[in-house]
């Protein structure tokens, strides 16, 4: 199937835009494949029903008003998956991530879809105060924010080593129907070696659009204000 009605192509240019797309095609079909690889995982393991921090979208510093919630209360339904983003910020990482913050941006806006299906929240180290403050300034107000600064919930899942640095990452629990919470995915940006920075960029759109370009992505990083 031609891919425009342009008139003038190249037959060089044609021939290479139909290898593209051929090759578009079984990028598709690959990635369909692995994720079918994915839900059809065992059971994981079973986890500690850990305790995060939360507070309301008005917290300030010094405000007392923060209630303990257990990763247990986070499914708000039977049959449901729970999505959780690392956000790196907190402990050794004193100001929010830019790059996490561009792909939670992302997230607030298409919360309410995913929430048909899965539930989703947000977990970072640093405390509920500033965490509510960072969320006020980028706007996010479909998103549940929790803090994990007081559990071993980041360190558990790879998020976090022995000296607080932080790290980007998804996971992603299920509930038995005694209430047990089992670990089913998780992924981190440095998936191996030779690769240290692209394990999640499937969260993100921004990636893919500037794969369309010429250009790319080149050496583009995010920011928290341009």
């Amino acid at each position: 199937m031609r891919q425009t009605n342009l008139t003038g192509e190249p037959a060089d240019y044609a021939k290479a835009r139909e290898e593209l797309r051929e090759a578009e095609i079984e990028l598709m079909r690959h990635r369909e494949r692995v994720a079918e690889l994915r839900r059809r995982l065992p059971l994981g393991p079973v986890v500690d029903d850990y305790e995060f921090e939360e507070g309301p979208a008005d917290l300030e510093a010094g405000d007392t008003p923060v209630r303990t919630v257990r990763l247990g209360e986070l499914f708000t339904g039977p049959d449901r998956d729970l999505v959780v983003y690392h956000l790196m910020y907190g402990k050794r990482q004193t100001q929010p991530c830019p790059m996490c913050t561009m792909w939670i941006d992302g997230l607030d806006g298409v919360a309410r879809h995913v929430a048909q299906n899965a539930d989703l929240v947000i977990v970072a180290a640093a405390d509920p105060p500033a965490l509510r403050a960072h969320a006020r300034d980028r706007g996010w107000r479909n998103l549940r924010l929790l803090s994990a600064g007081t559990s071993t919930f980041k360190y558990d899942l790879g998020s976090e080593d022995a000296e607080g640095e932080q790290d980007s990452t998804v996971s992603v629990f299920t509930r038995d129907g005694d209430g047990s919470v089992r670990h089913f995915y998780s992924a981190h940006p440095r998936m191996s070696e030779d690769i240290g920075q692209r394990g999640i960029d499937l969260l993100t759109p921004v990636w893919h659009i500037l794969d369309l370009t010429r250009r790319g992505r080149d050496d583009w990083n995010a920011a928290l204000g341009y």
